[in-house]
């Protein structure tokens, strides 16, 4: 008796491994990046973080260009 108890509890565990990684990470999986702020907002972000000193002239200039252009 004990010993079909324990053979039950590993095809549990077996058949929920199963589950999850077929849940989980098993398949395919498409990853959607939405952006929280305006451009607006992170060109003034960015314009504080160069007005603080905390990037360069030439940083602020790269992270501006790619902003404007969309990317």
């Amino acid at each position: 008796m004990e010993r079909k108890m324990l053979l039950m509890l590993c095809r549990s565990l077996v058949f929920i491994g199963f589950l999850s990684a077929c849940s989980f990470g098993g398949g395919d999986e498409t990853t959607v990046q939405t952006r929280s702020t305006t451009t607006g907002q992170e060109l003034i972000d960015l314009k504080a973080a160069y007005d603080k000193g905390i990037i360069t002239q030439r940083q602020y200039e790269q992270q501006r260009e790619k902003l404007l252009q969309g990317k």
